[in-house]
């Protein structure tokens, strides 16, 4: 098979994977790495010390050259991308829009892992949106890009089911860990010209925008069951939230059930060991807490501390 020079760009820890898994793929067939793409180091932690990304962290260990531009559309950064001579761009949640050069002047374009089953939630945050939309099933679509949004044509996908339970974290990382065994069986037959991507239909295409911390913030006028939908896909951001006593507490894990009977919308309740909030719709059991600036705790530990807070009224 031909040699391809490969440029990788991604940036969180799910994408390691993908990264590992290019470079796996690229010694199999006699292929390069000959820089990866990343977000330029961030603070974190208490001290908010400059961190480099996951990937960063990983192609450095790998002795891929690392890249870190701010922006991708300068004119200088499109040249240095061009210096690099690449046959392919493969990307995994980089976390900024590529400009013309990046996806078409390699001979072989931009792949994309993206975590959902396009042209159903494209944007930004793919797994949340298939948590928030009380999906069945999502999946992963490798797709070659083009200047929109998640609209480029169609390699391959693959699906998988949800039981109602999922966190953004875990079902991001499930996620990506398909993609990785798409991008292996896909990638060799793309580039010996076996495959050809199908355009996608927009009938059915769906966007998810950038969540804001608001987003996170609790109305109690909703049913419990989109509200325990909203905690399990805002982990970790923005997380959920209500206001109480004056303070931000989060909203960790919930429930849906218990008997409402005659609470309103915010209105707390202590039943035994349950603590159980109105809402729009049914009930909501919680079960993890964390008032700020404290440690998360169950919601019955809380309530011991707190006994205040089994009468409260939670503002929406």
């Amino acid at each position: 098979m031909e040699p391809v020079r490969i440029v990788f760009m991604g940036t969180p820890q799910p994408a390691v994977g993908v990264l590992d898994k290019t470079v796996e793929i690229a010694g199999e067939n006699g292929w390069s790495i000959v820089a990866a793409y990343t977000a330029p180091d961030r603070p974190a932690g208490r001290g908010r010390r400059l961190s480099p990304s996951p990937v960063r962290e990983r192609a450095e260990a790998l002795g891929i050259p690392v890249l870190t531009p701010r922006r991708v559309t300068l004119p200088e950064e499109q040249e240095r991308f061009r210096s690099l001579r690449a046959d392919l761009v493969v990307l995994a949640a980089y976390g900024l829009l590529l400009p013309p050069p990046f996806l078409f002047e390699p001979r072989h374009g931009a792949v994309n892992i993206h975590p959902s089953l396009l042209p159903r939630h494209r944007g930004a945050a793919p797994g949340a949106a298939a948590i928030l939309a009380g999906d069945t099933e999502t999946g992963v679509a490798l797709m070659t890009m083009d200047e929109g949004l998640d609209t480029g044509p169609i390699l391959a996908t693959r699906t998988m089911p949800l039981n109602g339970e999922e966190r953004t974290p875990a079902l991001t990382e499930r996620l990506f860990a398909l993609g990785c065994g798409l991008l292996a069986d896909v990638l060799p037959r793309y580039i010996a010209g076996e495959l050809s991507p199908v355009p996608q239909p927009e009938e059915g295409a769906t966007y998810t925008p950038r969540m804001t911390k608001a987003d996170g913030l609790i109305d109690w006028r909703e049913p419990a069951l989109l509200i325990e939908r909203k905690v399990r896909a805002y982990d970790p951001w923005p997380g959920t939230a209500t206001l109480w006593d004056g303070r931000r507490l989060a909203i960790a894990a919930v429930a849906v059930g218990g008997e409402m009977g005659d609470l309103a919308p915010g209105e707390v309740r202590a039943d035994g060991d349950d603590v159980l909030v109105g809402t729009g719709e049914g009930a909501l059991r919680l079960l993890r807490v964390k008032m700020e600036g404290r440690q998360e705790m169950s919601a019955t530990e809380f309530l011991r501390g707190h006994p205040s807070f089994g009468s409260a009224r939670l503002v929406s």
